[in-house]
Protein backbone atom coordinates (compact mmCIF):
# COMPACT_ATOMS: atom_id res chain seq x y z
CA UNK A 1 0.00 0.00 0.00
CA UNK A 2 1.44 3.46 -0.97
CA UNK A 3 -0.17 6.19 1.47
CA UNK A 4 -1.14 9.21 -0.38
CA UNK A 5 -1.15 11.79 1.93
CA UNK A 6 -1.28 12.74 5.71
CA UNK A 7 -4.98 12.83 6.01
CA UNK A 8 -4.91 8.92 4.41
CA UNK A 9 -2.15 8.13 6.94
CA UNK A 10 -4.61 9.31 9.72
CA UNK A 11 -7.79 7.75 8.48
CA UNK A 12 -6.32 4.55 7.94
CA UNK A 13 -4.19 4.38 11.41
CA UNK A 14 -6.09 6.36 13.63
CA UNK A 15 -3.87 8.44 14.47
CA UNK A 16 -4.37 12.08 14.75
CA UNK A 17 -2.44 15.29 14.14
CA UNK A 18 0.65 13.75 12.25
CA UNK A 19 2.80 16.99 10.98
CA UNK A 20 6.01 15.24 10.33
CA UNK A 21 6.49 12.60 7.86
CA UNK A 22 10.29 11.53 8.34
CA UNK A 23 11.11 8.29 9.08
CA UNK A 24 11.99 8.75 12.77
CA UNK A 25 8.19 9.87 13.18
CA UNK A 26 6.55 8.00 11.66
CA UNK A 27 8.33 3.93 12.14
CA UNK A 28 5.81 3.87 15.15
CA UNK A 29 2.71 4.23 13.48
CA UNK A 30 0.85 0.97 12.22
CA UNK A 31 -2.24 -0.01 9.57
CA UNK A 32 -4.39 -2.21 10.68
CA UNK A 33 -4.64 -4.87 8.09
CA UNK A 34 -7.65 -5.09 5.65
CA UNK A 35 -7.53 -9.04 6.06
CA UNK A 36 -8.66 -8.89 9.78
CA UNK A 37 -7.55 -8.75 13.33
CA UNK A 38 -5.27 -12.28 12.66
CA UNK A 39 -2.98 -10.48 10.23
CA UNK A 40 -0.12 -8.81 11.28
CA UNK A 41 -0.70 -4.65 10.97
CA UNK A 42 1.34 -2.98 8.31
CA UNK A 43 4.30 -0.58 9.09
CA UNK A 44 6.27 1.31 6.90
CA UNK A 45 8.93 -0.64 5.15
CA UNK A 46 12.68 -0.50 5.28
CA UNK A 47 13.09 -0.06 1.65
CA UNK A 48 13.35 3.26 0.60
CA UNK A 49 12.95 5.17 -3.22
CA UNK A 50 16.08 5.92 -4.69
CA UNK A 51 17.26 9.54 -4.04
CA UNK A 52 17.04 10.18 -7.62
CA UNK A 53 12.78 9.78 -7.67
CA UNK A 54 12.70 13.15 -5.33
CA UNK A 55 15.01 15.13 -7.59
CA UNK A 56 12.77 13.27 -10.86
CA UNK A 57 9.19 14.79 -8.99
CA UNK A 58 10.78 18.32 -8.84
CA UNK A 59 8.56 19.87 -11.11
CA UNK A 60 5.89 19.61 -9.06
CA UNK A 61 6.76 18.99 -5.67
CA UNK A 62 8.93 22.47 -5.58
CA UNK A 63 5.48 23.78 -5.63
CA UNK A 64 3.75 21.26 -3.96
CA UNK A 65 1.17 20.73 -7.43
CA UNK A 66 -1.63 19.68 -7.31
CA UNK A 67 -2.30 21.00 -3.21
CA UNK A 68 -0.56 24.40 -4.20
CA UNK A 69 0.20 26.70 -7.06
CA UNK A 70 -1.97 24.49 -9.81
CA UNK A 71 -2.42 27.52 -12.20
CA UNK A 72 1.69 28.36 -11.97
CA UNK A 73 2.40 24.63 -12.71
CA UNK A 74 0.14 24.12 -15.74
CA UNK A 75 1.56 27.78 -17.04
CA UNK A 76 4.84 26.78 -16.81
CA UNK A 77 4.55 22.93 -17.60
CA UNK A 78 6.84 21.00 -19.56
CA UNK A 79 9.82 23.20 -19.29
CA UNK A 80 11.71 24.84 -21.85
CA UNK A 81 14.60 22.84 -21.55
CA UNK A 82 17.05 21.36 -18.95
CA UNK A 83 20.59 21.18 -19.03
CA UNK A 84 23.11 19.13 -17.19
CA UNK A 85 26.16 16.70 -17.51
CA UNK A 86 26.12 13.49 -19.73
CA UNK A 87 26.16 11.61 -16.55
CA UNK A 88 22.69 12.45 -15.69
CA UNK A 89 21.45 10.05 -18.51
CA UNK A 90 20.90 7.03 -16.07
CA UNK A 91 19.98 9.52 -13.32
CA UNK A 92 17.95 13.04 -13.18
CA UNK A 93 16.72 12.80 -17.16
CA UNK A 94 15.47 9.40 -16.48
CA UNK A 95 13.81 9.84 -13.38
CA UNK A 96 12.09 13.05 -15.00
CA UNK A 97 10.72 11.38 -18.00
CA UNK A 98 9.89 8.06 -16.22
CA UNK A 99 7.51 10.15 -13.16
CA UNK A 100 6.07 12.28 -15.83
CA UNK A 101 5.36 10.03 -17.88
CA UNK A 102 3.25 8.00 -15.35
CA UNK A 103 1.49 11.18 -14.04
CA UNK A 104 0.97 13.31 -17.50
CA UNK A 105 1.84 10.92 -19.79
CA UNK A 106 4.53 13.79 -21.83
CA UNK A 107 8.10 15.03 -20.99
CA UNK A 108 8.45 16.90 -18.68
CA UNK A 109 10.98 19.22 -20.90
CA UNK A 110 10.74 20.45 -24.40
CA UNK A 111 14.57 20.54 -25.11
CA UNK A 112 17.68 19.31 -23.25
CA UNK A 113 20.89 20.42 -22.84
CA UNK A 114 23.76 18.20 -21.84
CA UNK A 115 27.46 18.66 -21.92
CA UNK A 116 30.30 16.41 -21.52
CA UNK A 117 32.47 15.77 -19.12
CA UNK A 118 35.43 17.68 -18.63
CA UNK A 119 38.64 15.64 -17.63
CA UNK A 120 41.76 16.05 -16.71
CA UNK A 121 44.97 16.23 -19.11
CA UNK A 122 46.16 12.54 -19.18
CA UNK A 123 42.12 11.32 -20.47
CA UNK A 124 41.71 10.50 -16.01
CA UNK A 125 38.57 12.04 -13.90
CA UNK A 126 39.82 15.44 -12.38
CA UNK A 127 40.93 14.43 -8.84
CA UNK A 128 41.56 16.39 -5.65
CA UNK A 129 43.69 13.46 -4.60
CA UNK A 130 46.06 12.97 -7.67
CA UNK A 131 46.04 16.73 -8.56
CA UNK A 132 45.95 16.33 -12.48
CA UNK A 133 44.26 19.26 -12.93
CA UNK A 134 45.75 23.48 -12.50
CA UNK A 135 43.57 25.19 -9.74
CA UNK A 136 40.63 27.26 -11.34
CA UNK A 137 41.77 30.13 -9.75
CA UNK A 138 45.24 29.68 -11.42
CA UNK A 139 43.77 29.66 -14.63
CA UNK A 140 41.72 32.46 -14.30
CA UNK A 141 44.15 34.90 -12.61
CA UNK A 142 46.88 33.79 -15.84
CA UNK A 143 44.28 33.98 -18.63
CA UNK A 144 41.13 35.48 -17.54
CA UNK A 145 37.19 34.14 -17.52
CA UNK A 146 36.17 35.25 -20.91
CA UNK A 147 39.30 33.09 -22.37
CA UNK A 148 37.98 30.22 -20.23
CA UNK A 149 34.55 30.44 -21.24
CA UNK A 150 35.03 30.43 -24.74
CA UNK A 151 37.40 27.90 -24.37
CA UNK A 152 34.94 25.69 -23.13
CA UNK A 153 32.29 26.51 -24.74
CA UNK A 154 33.98 26.04 -28.71
CA UNK A 155 35.01 22.24 -27.33
CA UNK A 156 33.93 19.28 -27.68
CA UNK A 157 31.81 19.70 -24.33
CA UNK A 158 28.88 21.59 -25.25
CA UNK A 159 28.22 18.16 -28.17
CA UNK A 160 28.42 15.90 -24.81
CA UNK A 161 31.46 14.48 -25.92
CA UNK A 162 34.06 14.64 -23.32
CA UNK A 163 37.11 17.31 -23.20
CA UNK A 164 40.94 16.54 -21.97
CA UNK A 165 41.73 20.24 -20.19
CA UNK A 166 44.84 21.66 -21.57
CA UNK A 167 45.83 25.01 -19.76
CA UNK A 168 47.85 25.75 -23.07
CA UNK A 169 45.05 25.33 -24.93
CA UNK A 170 42.95 28.47 -23.20
CA UNK A 171 46.38 30.51 -24.24
CA UNK A 172 46.11 29.46 -27.43
CA UNK A 173 42.33 30.66 -27.38
CA UNK A 174 44.00 34.04 -26.35
CA UNK A 175 46.32 34.16 -28.95
CA UNK A 176 44.35 32.61 -32.12
CA UNK A 177 41.01 34.76 -31.13
CA UNK A 178 40.94 37.39 -28.62
CA UNK A 179 44.53 39.25 -29.40
CA UNK A 180 43.68 39.89 -33.23
CA UNK A 181 40.01 41.19 -31.90
CA UNK A 182 41.85 43.67 -29.59
CA UNK A 183 44.47 44.85 -31.91
CA UNK A 184 41.29 45.19 -34.74
CA UNK A 185 39.82 47.30 -32.58
CA UNK A 186 42.81 49.51 -31.54
CA UNK A 187 43.63 49.68 -35.56
CA UNK A 188 40.29 51.74 -36.03
CA UNK A 189 41.25 53.81 -33.19
CA UNK A 190 44.22 54.66 -34.41
CA UNK A 191 42.71 55.07 -37.92
CA UNK A 192 39.53 57.26 -36.07
CA UNK A 193 42.32 59.59 -33.91
CA UNK A 194 44.51 60.12 -37.25
CA UNK A 195 41.01 61.03 -39.17
CA UNK A 196 40.12 63.55 -36.71
CA UNK A 197 43.85 64.91 -36.80
CA UNK A 198 43.46 65.78 -40.44
CA UNK A 199 39.80 66.76 -40.17
CA UNK A 200 39.68 68.41 -37.07
CA UNK A 201 36.52 67.60 -35.88
CA UNK A 202 35.21 64.79 -33.67
CA UNK A 203 34.17 61.21 -35.68
CA UNK A 204 30.93 60.64 -35.27
CA UNK A 205 29.77 56.85 -35.59
CA UNK A 206 26.37 56.47 -38.20
CA UNK A 207 24.87 53.20 -38.64
CA UNK A 208 22.94 54.73 -41.26
CA UNK A 209 26.26 56.00 -43.17
CA UNK A 210 27.74 52.27 -43.11
CA UNK A 211 24.91 51.12 -44.46
CA UNK A 212 24.72 53.43 -47.15
CA UNK A 213 28.31 52.57 -48.06
CA UNK A 214 29.20 51.01 -51.27
CA UNK A 215 32.63 49.81 -50.62
CA UNK A 216 32.64 46.14 -51.34
CA UNK A 217 34.35 45.46 -47.84
CA UNK A 218 32.06 47.74 -45.93
CA UNK A 219 28.74 45.76 -47.65
CA UNK A 220 30.44 42.41 -47.39
CA UNK A 221 31.29 42.63 -43.38
CA UNK A 222 27.94 43.88 -42.84
CA UNK A 223 26.59 41.07 -44.58
CA UNK A 224 28.78 38.99 -42.73
CA UNK A 225 27.89 40.28 -39.16
CA UNK A 226 23.80 39.99 -40.18
CA UNK A 227 24.43 36.71 -40.99
CA UNK A 228 25.81 36.01 -38.25
CA UNK A 229 23.23 37.69 -35.85
CA UNK A 230 20.57 35.86 -37.49
CA UNK A 231 22.23 32.30 -37.63
CA UNK A 232 22.85 33.13 -33.88
CA UNK A 233 19.30 33.79 -32.96
CA UNK A 234 17.88 30.63 -35.03
CA UNK A 235 20.17 28.51 -33.88
CA UNK A 236 19.48 29.42 -29.68
CA UNK A 237 15.69 29.00 -30.50
CA UNK A 238 16.43 25.54 -32.18
CA UNK A 239 18.72 25.06 -28.84
CA UNK A 240 21.71 23.64 -31.10
CA UNK A 241 24.26 25.76 -28.85
CA UNK A 242 26.87 23.73 -30.30
CA UNK A 243 26.85 25.43 -33.78
CA UNK A 244 26.58 29.27 -32.32
CA UNK A 245 30.55 29.31 -31.52
CA UNK A 246 31.79 28.25 -34.76
CA UNK A 247 29.99 30.54 -36.59
CA UNK A 248 31.26 33.91 -33.94
CA UNK A 249 34.86 32.16 -34.42
CA UNK A 250 34.56 32.41 -38.03
CA UNK A 251 33.09 35.96 -38.05
CA UNK A 252 36.33 37.35 -36.01
CA UNK A 253 38.41 36.18 -38.67
CA UNK A 254 36.88 37.32 -41.11
CA UNK A 255 36.53 40.68 -39.35
CA UNK A 256 40.25 40.60 -38.26
CA UNK A 257 42.32 38.85 -41.12
CA UNK A 258 39.61 39.90 -44.08
CA UNK A 259 38.01 43.24 -43.44
CA UNK A 260 41.13 45.08 -41.21
CA UNK A 261 43.76 43.70 -43.79
CA UNK A 262 41.91 44.37 -47.08
CA UNK A 263 40.11 47.57 -46.32
CA UNK A 264 41.80 49.54 -43.83
CA UNK A 265 39.54 52.03 -41.96
CA UNK A 266 36.41 50.67 -43.29
CA UNK A 267 33.92 53.33 -42.58
CA UNK A 268 31.60 49.90 -40.92
CA UNK A 269 34.20 49.37 -38.18
CA UNK A 270 33.03 51.60 -35.49
CA UNK A 271 29.01 50.59 -35.79
CA UNK A 272 30.34 47.15 -36.03
CA UNK A 273 32.42 46.98 -33.46
CA UNK A 274 29.60 48.54 -31.20
CA UNK A 275 27.27 45.35 -31.89
CA UNK A 276 30.24 42.56 -31.41
CA UNK A 277 31.81 44.02 -28.24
Amino acid sequence: MAIESIEQLERLSGVKGITDLHRESVDQITIPSSRGPSYPPLRRVDEVFDCWFESGSMPYAQLHYPFDNKERFEANFPADFIAEGLDQTRGWFYTLMVISTCLFDKPPFQNLIVNGLVLASDGKKMSKRLKNYPPPDDILKKYGADALRLYLISSPVVRAEPLRFKEEDVLGMIKRVFLPWINAFRFFQQGVARLEMEKGSVFTPSPERARASTNVMDVWIQASLQGMIKFVHDEMAAYRLYTVTPRLLRFIEELTNWCVERAGTSTVLLPLFSCAL
